[in-house]
C-alpha cells in the first residue's frame, strides 16, 4: 500500500480520478513521476487563472521569502499588505467606481463567505438567508446552509438552519424563478422571514455550469434593493477573468452589497481571500472577526504581481472572450455529433461543460481524457457535466489540442444519444 492508503484519509477525492504522482507543473502542464505529461483543464478548481508557476509571480514570490521578508503577520501592517491594497484599490476598485472596504476574514473562500453572512446578518439584525438550487457556497457550517448539493450538506452532520433555497435563473424558467422569491416576500403568510441576504454565482460551476443571464441578475439587484435585502455575490471560482472581466457580475452592470473571493486572488495556488462590502456597511468591532492565518503575506506578493501584471488593461479579458469562442465552436460540433441535433454546450469565458445523461458517462469520459493527458472533471447534482476550466493564459494550440482529446474520449465512451440538449444561455 501507498503511504496515501495507509495515511491519508478516505476523504481524499481528486487523486482518486487521477491515480498518479504529481511532480512538477508549467504554465498549463503537469508532469507525474513517470514523466507523462498533462494539459490541466482543471487549473486548481479555478485557483489557477494564470496556470501553474507563472514566471512573474514566481520571481516576485522568490526575491520576498530570499528577502527575509515577513510570511505570517495575522492582520498587522505589512509592507507586503500594503502593495496587495493600494494594487487592488488603483487596479481594480477605483476604476470600477467601487467603494469597497477589503476584510480578511481567512485563507479560504469558506472563510470568505461565513464573514459576508456575519456581516449582512450583524448589519440587518435579520438571521435567514436566501440561495439557490444547485449552489455551491463552501463545506464549513454556514456555508454548507446556503449550499444545495445533499451530499455535502448531509456531511454537516447536524440541522442546517436559517437558510432557504430558491430556483436559480431557469431552474423553473427564467421568468418564473425569481417571481417566486417575490411573492413569498411580499406575503405574510408565506413563511419565509425577512432575509438579511441573498447569496449568488453568477454561474455555477459546482452546481453544473449554470448560467444566470444579466436580465435575470440585474432584477434580482433590483429585488434585493425593494426590499431591503443585502446581495451577496459569491465570485469565489469565477471572479478573477473566468468570465471574461476581473468580477464575473461586471457585465449585467450590477454592484453587490457584498462580495467574495478566493481561489485565483493569489494568483499562484496560494490561500487568500477576501470580503469586499460598501462602506457603509463596516459595522465591525476591532478583533470582532478574526483567524490566525489571514496575514498570508507571500500571497500578498503574488496577487500583487498578478493584478500589476494583467488587470492594468482589458488585454486578458478580450483573450479570454477570444478563447472561449474558440471552447464554444469545438464544443458545439462535439455536441453536434449527437443524435440529437439540438445539442448544445453551455459556458462563459473559459469556463464551459458539457452534460451527459448521467455522471456514469461524464466521469467515463473524463477517465478516458486522463489516460490520454487531460485533466478534467464533473460537476453538477449528479456529476454529469464534463467541466473545463483551463488556465486564462493557456496558449491556442494547447486549448486546441486539450479540446480535441475530450472530444475523441467522448465520441469513445457515450453512446450516440448521450449528449443532453443543454442549451446555451449567455
Amino acid at each position: 500500500m501507498s503511504v496515501f492508503d495507509r495515511v491519508e484519509s478516505n476523504v481524499r477525492s481528486y487523486c482518486r480520478s487521477w491515480p498518479v504522482v504529481f511532480t512538477t507543473a508549467n504554465g498549463s502542464t503537469i508532469r507525474d513521476r513517470a514523466g507523462n505529461e498533462y494539459l490541466d483543464f482543471f487549473a486548481g478548481a479555478g485557483a489557477l487563472n494564470y496556470g501553474h508557476n507563472h514566471p512573474v509571480l514566481k520571481d516576485a514570490l522568490l526575491e520576498y521569502v530570499a528577502s527575509d521578508s515577513v510570511t505570517h503577520s495575522l492582520d498587522m501592517h505589512t509592507a507586503a499588505k500594503e502593495a496587495f491594497l493600494e494594487t487592488l484599490s488603483s487596479v481594480i476598485l477605483e476604476p470600477r467606481r467601487l467603494d469597497y472596504k477589503v476584510m480578511f476574514p481567512g485563507p479560504t473562500g469558506t472563510n470568505a463567505v461565513e464573514a459576508a453572512l456575519k456581516l449582512a446578518r450583524k448589519v440587518t439584525g435579520r438571521e435567514h438567508i436566501v440561495s439557490f438550487t444547485n449552489a455551491f457556497h463552501g463545506m464549513t457550517l454556514g456555508s454548507l446552509s446556503v449550499t444545495g448539493n445533499s451530499m455535502k450538506r448531509s456531511g454537516a452532520g447536524v440541522p442546517l438552519h436559517f437558510g432557504t433555497s430558491m430556483p436559480y435563473c431557469n431552474y423553473l424558467d427564467e421568468g418564473s424563478s425569481l417571481h417566486v422569491l417575490e411573492s413569498l416576500l411580499g406575503n405574510s403568510g408565506s413563511g419565509l422571514d425577512h432575509p438579511a441576504a441573498v447569496i449568488v454565482e453568477t454561474v455555477q460551476g459546482e452546481g453544473g455550469i449554470n448560467l444566470a443571464t444579466a436580465t435575470w441578475l440585474r432584477r434580482l439587484a433590483a429585488l434585493c434593493r425593494r426590499h431591503d435585502i443585502l446581495l451577496i455575490l459569491d465570485d469565489i471560482q469565477m471572479g478573477i477573468g473566468r468570465t471574461g472581466p476581473f468580477f464575473s457580475f461586471e457585465a449585467a452592470g450590477i454592484v453587490p452589497d457584498i462580495v467574495t473571493m478566493s481561489k485565483s486572488l493569489s494568483g499562484y495556488g496560494l490561500p487568500l481571500a477576501i470580503t469586499m462590502f460598501r462602506s457603509d456597511l463596516d459595522v465591525w468591532e476591532p478583533g470582532e472577526h478574526n483567524g490566525t492565518f489571514r496575514g498570508n503575506n507571500p500571497a500578498f506578493v503574488t496577487a500583487t504581481a498578478a493584478l500589476d501584471r494583467f488587470w492594468r488593461d482589458d488585454a486578458l479579458t478580450t483573450d479570454v472572450m477570444r478563447k472561449g469562442e474558440i471552447v464554444e465552436t469545438h464544443l458545439a460540433a462535439l455536441a453536434g455529433t449527437s443524435a440529437s441535433p439540438h445539442a448544445d454546450e453551455r459556458g462563459r469565458g473559459l469556463i464551459w461543460g458539457l452534460s451527459f445523461a448521467d455522471g456514469g458517462t461524464a466521469s467515463k469520459v473524463c477517465a478516458e481524457a486522463f489516460d490520454h493527458g487531460l485533466l478534467v472533471e464533473t460537476s453538477g447534482p449528479e456529476g454529469e457535466v464534463v467541466k473545463l476550466m483551463p488556465p486564462l493564459t493557456i496558449a491556442d494550440d494547447e486549448l486546441v489540442r486539450g479540446l480535441g482529446i475530450l472530444a475523441d474520449a467522448t465520441r469513445d465512451v457515450a453512446s450516440p444519444d448521450a449528449i443532453l440538449a443543454t442549451g446555451s444561455t449567455r
